[in-house]
């Protein structure tokens, strides 16, 4: 009996990509597989990944094709290339629209230089409240900014925002125009459903929405596109590593153990997917009471800044628990643009001047990029 596809990918389920419990089918690396008599060709596509995974799945495709009865040989391509969502693909076939390796934010955001991702390992900590000032905060200080809110499940970006309406379209290029406020051009999901609707897709759909909220969006030129994630280490957060290539990761956590632990396996798996972690923030890291200035803290003490010295990781700033952030993000006016001269603020600004910091550092133009200038500024 003569081999199958069938048969080949049923034994590529089997393995599993470094770090995760999902296989590398489900995963859409496998971009191809040829059979010719007893050789399978095979091409996996790993995206904008952790390079040194590529030697562990070659040899692990190698053996499980090899077990196969009826093949006496098998050979592996493996490209840098972003995998497809779609499933397979002939080999040297690549998806519709997909970028190729080497080039991977000229195909999908052609005009953005930095993306950086805001992520969490589980919910309730503030993220989304870290993005979107983070990202207000780096556009006071000159910086071309955009904002995407990838929380597909969990959309908060337009309340936040303070925009409840349908973007428009560039009907001849059909692109979505991305709102503006404050500086900040942003995009979400929740502007595209019902507001009382809940999403409920799986994986591939998630992915699949991800890459249209980059590529079908009119970002323009942009120094930074912030984009707020969804908790968790899951389908969101591998097709971004995926799909483009990130400048590097913000982790948010709160003081208490719990949420600490979730932030260590966040930390973990952007090095697992080869994307630098820029640093850790501590929200709601104490309440300072307005009326006597006395400080509790609420959460526990310290907890951020000594994981973030354990995993070797800056601590970019710690944001207390305050009413007047909460109810800026309630009301479409976030604290760096309602209240300017707050410590609250200073602290967001604090925070975008050591990312600021960071991004300039590897953009290795002799410091004359734009967020090199924000450097500068910040050292006057």
């Amino acid at each position: 009996m003569s081999l199958t596809e069938s048969q080949v990918l049923d034994a590529l389920r089997e393995i599993k990509y470094p770090g995760f419990t999902r296989d590398i089918v489900s995963f859409g690396l496998v971009r191809g597989v040829e059979i010719d008599g007893g050789t399978v060709r095979l091409h996996l596509a790993l995206g904008a990944g952790n390079p040194a995974v590529a030697a562990p799945l070659e040899s692990a495709a190698t053996g499980a094709l090899r077990r196969l009865a009826g093949v006496e040989r098998v050979e592996v391509r493996v490209s840098s290339g972003p995998p497809s969502s779609a499933g397979l693909r002939m080999a040297g076939s690549p998806a519709p629209g997909a970028a190729t390796a080497g080039s991977l934010d000229d195909g999908l955001v052609p005009g953005v230089r930095n993306i950086v991702a805001v992520a969490s390992g589980k919910g309730g900590v503030g993220k989304s409240t870290v993005a979107v000032n983070l990202a207000l905060a780096l556009a006071g200080r000159g910086a071309r900014v955009g904002l995407l809110d990838a929380d597909i499940y969990g959309p908060s970006i337009p309340l936040m925002m303070g925009v409840n309406e349908r973007p428009s379209v560039d009907a001849e290029r059909r692109r979505l125009l991305p709102f503006e406020r404050h500086g900040v051009r942003f995009m979400s999901l929740g502007f595209l459903v019902d507001p009382d609707s809940a999403v409920i897709w799986r994986g591939p759909m998630v992915m699949k929405a991800i890459e249209q909220l980059l590529g079908d969006v009119d970002w323009g030129e942009l120094d930074v596109l912030v984009v707020d994630m969804p908790p968790g280490t899951g389908d969101a957060q591998l097709t971004l590593s995926q799909r483009v290539r990130l400048a590097g990761a913000v982790i948010v956590t709160t003081p208490q153990d719990v949420a600490l632990a979730d932030a260590v396996k966040g930390v973990a798996m952007f090095r697992k997917v080869g994307v630098p972690v820029l640093g850790i923030v501590e929200n709601m890291s104490h309440f300072e009471c307005p009326h006597c200035g006395e400080r509790t803290d609420v959460f526990g003490a310290g907890g951020g800044r000594r994981e973030a010295e354990r995993l070797g990781v800056p601590l970019l700033g710690e944001i207390p628990l305050d009413a007047e952030i909460r109810a800026g993000g309630d009301t479409g006016r976030p604290i760096v643009v309602d209240r300017p001269d707050s410590p609250r603020t200073r602290a967001f600004e604090s925070i975008a001047a050591a990312v600021a910091d960071r991004l300039s550092a590897d953009e290795g133009d002799a410091g004359e990029g734009p967020l090199a200038r924000l450097r500068r500024r910040r050292s006057r």
